[in-house]
């Protein structure tokens, strides 16, 4: 794990400035483009592998169906893209980075594509228009007969769900996001699968509640509005137990209960999704389903580089399994009079 000292020296800022930006400090005033480089600085310490020289070989682009300004907030997808550019580089293609904001048109030599989020359909048209060698990350679509690589989040939340109960919770709650890309071009958001498995699994065990699932946006400030609500709506009868749809999430609830004098994890316990850089710098240290971003990146490339070089026409799908990673938001005792 890199120190904060190493992340500052890579960025050029201070030490101060990375723990109060990767904590998410809604005082500090710094701009976009040094928060950028430092979750750049974060993930590049990660890697272990040098990048070697790159070859002319073609144009492979990246397209993130993000603005450029939100990948700075949500770093699962900042991780994909950099790990699928060092995966192009390593095999010597050249990139081509597109945002869902930018205003480059696609070059006229472009051998493949990787689309990194959820797109409507039009969008995904407009991709296939381009070329037919195209990645889909993130974003299942086998029955259409496109490649993808997607996350398991069925076996994702049953090892949450399971951790929570074997640890005697009975009141487990769920806040979440709703992704934008879903409602593009007028489409009705589809349930995330990651709320889609949490009904399914506590069903299972005849504990879900309506009543303590929220849903808002994916990042900081929604976690910390959803969580003061609960803490509202529920002051003697809050879940002691919550799972969040991604990190952000998770740093913004942790900042609403600690407000509140609310242990944690003593009173509530908290587990994220994603495991992105952020989850190792808060205090407590966040409990987390760790996706392997490396992997999903790299591995959409490798699919894609497969399908050019074959000539494929069938459709592959890659499902990248996850872990629990245990830390302090979910140690400690539960409260027995909130149980």
């Amino acid at each position: 794990m890199a120190t904060i000292l190493d992340i500052a020296n890579l960025a050029g800022v201070s030490k101060t400035t990375v723990s109060r930006v990767l904590n998410y400090d809604p005082t500090l005033s710094v701009s976009d483009k040094t928060r950028k480089r430092i979750f750049e600085a974060v993930e590049e310490l990660d890697y272990t592998k040098k990048n070697k020289i790159p070859m002319e070989k073609g144009k492979v682009v990246i397209i993130q169906w993000l603005k450029e300004q939100d990948e700075i907030e949500d770093t699962y997808y900042l991780s994909i893209r950099m790990s699928a550019e060092k995966r192009i580089s390593e095999l010597g293609y050249d990139i081509v980075r597109l945002y869902k904001d930018s205003d480059n048109e696609f070059p006229k030599d472009v051998i493949g594509i990787i689309s990194i989020g959820e797109c409507s359909p039009t969008q995904r048209r407009k991709l296939i228009k381009v070329t037919s060698n195209v990645v889909f990350v993130n974003m299942s679509l086998l029955s259409n007969k496109y490649d993808s690589v997607v996350v398991d989040f069925d076996q994702a939340i049953a090892d949450v769900i399971s951790f929570f109960i074997k640890n005697g919770h009975r009141k487990i709650g769920y806040i979440g996001g709703i992704d934008a890309g879903k409602s593009v071009g007028g489409r009705v958001p589809s349930v995330d699968p990651r709320l889609r498995a949490f009904k399914k699994y506590l069903n299972q065990a005849h504990l879900y509640a309506e009543k303590y699932v929220f849903q808002d946006d994916f990042d900081v400030d929604s976690g910390y509005r959803q969580m003061k609500e609960a803490i509202k709506l529920f002051p003697d009868d809050l879940p002691t137990a919550f799972f969040t749809g991604n990190d952000l999430l998770a740093v913004g609830a942790l900042r609403a209960l600690q407000e509140q004098d609310i242990k944690i994890p003593e009173q509530v316990s908290l587990v994220g999704f994603n495991d992105s850089s952020v989850a190792k710098y808060v205090y407590p240290k966040l409990s987390t389903v760790k996706v392997y971003t490396d992997i999903m990146g790299s591995s959409s490339v490798d699919l894609l580089i497969d399908k050019i070089e074959s000539n494929r026409k069938i459709a592959k799908k890659i499902i990248v399994a996850t872990k629990l990673k245990l830390r302090g938001s979910t140690q400690g005792s539960i409260k027995q009079s909130r149980g």
